[in-house]
């Protein structure tokens, strides 16, 4: 089977339509169709089917799709693996949230300029969703995310993902001397204005689930990226909101710990499969997964 046409036909199954797959890729739709047809012909079996006046994959076209990511990863690793006791060298590209980079990328980024200077890393602050996203395009080489316990993410069968710390997180109230303890039920909350992140959903998903497990609908009224925006509102008095633990809130700003359930954050270095064995990114990964660390402040 040619590759480059199992790359269209998992290209067609992600994207859903020939259209979509030229414009990607700079081909007419009658390329993408005609490679479709000659796999089809490799393969002896159909692969897609009309589905009005688009195309859709047949079963068998889709089990192939879910081999050739196998095999296409396969051919990635083997491509870039050629000399794996080779001396890293090379330009990676790393994209994540700004705790994730300030927390476990930037002291090893420094350290792997004093001991290998040939490994040059390229950085961008971006929300999980986006990372992954560029990640999907082959525009990243490493995407530092992070979801919580309430709210997990699947990852697509075509990237490989690495623990790197947890943290839990609380309840940021306005400070007060009648505060409750953690054995208070979240349904106290029930009536207060919240405050999400406008960049991502995760928060706001966690929250929605807090709230379904204490019987209500949180009432979300404004979306801030900025931590300390967020604390700004809390203060005001313009609503509560998740804050990390370990934050250290400014005067005026309660964190309160929440146990039942807890809320946990986990981050993650995240690849695509086969480019973890890549000498330069083998090394940042394991340079990682070496640290002892966790988060100083919100995502």
């Amino acid at each position: 089977m040619d590759l480059r046409r199992l790359h269209l036909l998992v290209e067609l199954s992600r994207l859903g339509s020939m259209r979509a797959v030229a414009d990607t890729h700079g081909l007419t739709t009658s390329t993408v169709s005609q490679q479709v047809a000659a796999l089809a012909r490799e393969v002896g079996t159909s692969l897609v089917e009309p589905d009005g006046r688009r195309v859709r994959l047949t079963p068998a076209g889709r089990r192939l799709a879910d081999h050739a990511v196998t095999i296409l990863a396969a051919a990635d690793a083997a491509r870039v693996d050629l000399d794996p006791a080779a001396e890293p060298a090379g330009t990676l590209r790393v994209g994540g949230f700004s705790t994730g980079i300030r927390t476990s990328l930037l002291p090893v980024v420094a350290e792997l300029e004093r001991t290998h200077p040939a490994v040059e890393v390229l950085i961008s602050e971006y929300e999980p969703a986006e990372a992954l996203a560029l990640l999907a395009e082959d525009d990243l080489d490493l995407a530092l995310t992070y979801d919580h316990n309430l709210a997990p993410v699947a990852l697509p069968p075509t990237m490989s993902a690495s623990p790197l710390w947890t943290a839990a997180w609380s309840l940021a109230v306005p400070a007060a001397p009648d505060l409750p303890d953690a054995s208070v039920g979240f349904a106290r909350w029930a009536d207060r204005d919240w405050i999400v992140n406008s960049r991502n959903t995760a928060d706001e998903d966690v929250l929605r689930t807090l709230g379904a497990l204490a019987g209500f609908t949180p009432r979300v009224r404004h979306r801030i990226d900025s931590l300390e925006l967020v604390e700004d509102l809390v203060l005001a008095g313009q609503g509560l909101a998740l804050l990390p633990a370990a934050s250290r809130p400014r005067a005026g700003v309660s964190l309160l710990e929440l146990r039942d359930p807890p809320v946990l954050l986990t981050a993650y270095a995240v690849t695509r499969l086969g480019r973890e064995r890549w000498s330069p990114l083998r090394l940042l990964l394991d340079r990682l997964a070496a640290q002892d660390a966790g988060p100083q402040d919100a995502p």
